[in-house]
């Protein structure tokens, strides 16, 4: 008897579980139901012109992330992780600044700080208007005496003498 009372206690409870199941992947974040979440942006601290990696968790049907005046709204990844490559505008502002996500299945939405850094600008298109630094000047200095000693010197040893004696 008491045997059997276990089982049909066993046998409720696992009932009861089975049947909670459901409802509760419903309202988790992992369900869809609570929004993007573990938001994460690499890297951290980006260079205007540059590229910035957008992940989050909880919009298995994509979503969107925008942080307007800083780079264009752009699309996340459907999955378990969504992902997204967002460029930051070359004529943001420098300093600490939002981004948002938005999924595609719920009004949710969940924030990220980030940092964008004063772009460094290359020297392209500059040509030969930059001129060599003192130590480079040094350096080839430096290089330009000995192979004028050693150029002499390989003139001086192969030079042929010259025939006397011809009449």
């Amino acid at each position: 008897m008491r045997a059997f009372r276990a089982l049909t206690v066993t046998a409720a409870a696992c009932a009861a579980i089975g049947l909670s199941t459901p409802f509760a992947f419903a309202n988790s974040p992992a369900g869809g139901g609570g929004g993007p979440s573990n938001i994460s942006v690499n890297p951290y601290s980006v260079h205007q012109g540059a590229t910035m990696q957008v992940s989050a968790s909880g919009c298995h049907r994509g979503g969107v992330v925008t942080s307007p005046g800083n780079f264009p709204e752009a699309r996340l990844s459907d999955g378990s992780i969504g992902f997204a490559t967002v460029r930051i505008f070359n004529h943001a502002s420098p300093g600490p600044h939002t981004l948002s996500v938005r999924c595609n299945d719920n009004s949710l939405v969940a924030t990220h700080r980030f940092n964008i850094l004063e772009g460094r600008p290359s020297q392209g298109g500059l040509g030969g208007s930059i001129g060599p630094s003192t130590a480079e000047t040094a350096i080839g200095a430096g290089l330009v005496g000995p192979a004028a000693l050693g150029a002499g010197a390989h003139v001086v040893r192969r030079r042929r003498p010259l025939l006397r004696g011809r009449a």
